[in-house]
This record gives C-alpha cells, structure tokens and sequence, in this order.
C-alpha cells in the first residue's frame, strides 16, 4: 500500500484509479521490474516506482506521444528506474525483448481514454465540445471520420452494440451513416445530436445517450477489448 494520502498521484493531466488496491494485487516489492501498459500522465508509474524502490524498474507503455512526454518530464527524478516506451501494450513482449529486460514481475492495464484526451477537444473524444471525428490514441491510425466513410451499417451497429451496449444500435448507425452520406456529420457535436436523435427514448437513462455511442467506436477501432484479451 502506498504511503502517501490518498488522490496524491493525480495530476492535472490524469486521475489514476485504485493506486493502493494495484499495489496490493501486484504484490509489488523492492526491485521488481513491472510494467505499466497505459502510462498516461504516470500515476500508477510513479506509484509503482516508489514502491518498488530503490532500485526497482517500470517500463510505462503508451501510444500517445503527449503521455510519453508528461510522463517523462514527471518521472524524470527517478533516473534509469523509469522506461518510456512509445507502444502498444500488445507489444511488450516484443519492447521488453528488445530492452534486454527479463520476465516482469507484475503488469496493469488502465484501458480507457485519459482526462487530457477527454479535454482536449481536437481530440475528439468527447462531446461535450466540438471536435474533429478523430478519436485517435496517437498521430497515426485511421480516424473516426475516416472509418465511418469506410465502414459498413453492420459495422458501425456491432460497435454500438457489441463495445458500447447501446440500445437501439441498428437504428442508431444507419442515421450517422446517412449524416455523414450528406455531409452533415464532421464533429463530434454533430455526431451526438445525430446519436441523441436516433436513440431509443428512455427515462431511466442518467447518462447521455452519446456517452456510449461515443464509447463504442472508439473500443471497435482501436481494438481495446481484443488487445486486452491477446495480453
């Protein structure tokens, strides 16, 4: 468990989640080697390295140049204890082979979007301001706009449906994908009127219908869920 209070990992860049309850299932201990596979703003990582110390190693794995950065600069206090690799986390077998590193002692995974990705609206992750239909974890891949020009009604429905559980998935995508057919679908505004429209009416709903259709797309072509299972 950590010693510091509780919340004192966060940053202005990302909230890590459960910091003591991952300290406690990785059994962590001085001079482990672990693994962060989503870095982010380096919560967990600094978490890790101060509990493994003092010489313990992490490695923090993270497709998004912007989390390599925050992460190094915040972590730089730690030396060579601290391993920035820009990868996916379906690759570490393949990064720590290439680092010359052994088997880890212990690996998390935090899958999701950060809280800098969600505010920062030229990332179209979020709907709560107007963004591009990007949704990209880093600077190369196929964008949401992209994929939606491409893609199939069944494709965009078995996303709803299948990585974001949205109710009434079928019906849903054929509106984006009659949106986007007449050029009326360009922002991630845009998209969420559309899924707001097209989606079932009910009451018992506290969320925004958009908060899973968003969720959906974003699972399907960055393969989260896959990725997770291939670990």
């Amino acid at each position: 468990m950590s010693e510091r209070a509780p919340g004192s990992y966060d940053s202005t860049y990302h909230a890590p989640i459960m910091v003591d309850e991952v300290l406690e299932w990785l059994e962590v201990s001085p001079g482990g080697l672990y693994l962060d596979g989503t870095l982010g703003g380096g919560g967990h990582s600094e978490a890790l390295l101060d509990a493994c110390g003092p010489d313990g190693v992490v490695v923090g794995l993270d497709r998004d140049p912007d989390a390599i950065a925050e992460a190094s600069a915040r972590l730089a206090r730690f030396g060579e204890r601290f391993v920035p690799v820009r990868a996916n986390y379906s690759e570490a077998e393949s990064v720590l082979e290439r680092l010359g590193l052994g088997r880890v002692d212990g690996w998390l995974i935090d899958a999701g979007v950060s809280s800098h990705q969600l505010d920062d609206s030229s990332r179209g992750f979020s709907f709560r301001e107007g963004g591009p239909l990007d949704m990209r974890m880093g600077p190369d891949g196929v964008t949401l706009g992209e994929w939606l020009d491409e893609a199939s009604e069944r494709d965009v429905a078995y996303a709803l449906r299948v990585y974001g559980e949205v109710k009434g998935a079928n019906r849903i995508a054929r509106a984006i994908l009659a949106a986007r057919a007449e050029g009326k679908l360009d922002t991630t505004a845009a998209l969420r009127d559309v899924v707001a429209d097209a989606a079932p009416r009910d009451r018992a709903r506290k969320i925004h219908p958009a908060t899973l259709a968003f969720q959906g797309p974003v699972s399907y072509t960055h393969l989260t869920l896959p990725t997770i299972y291939s670990v």
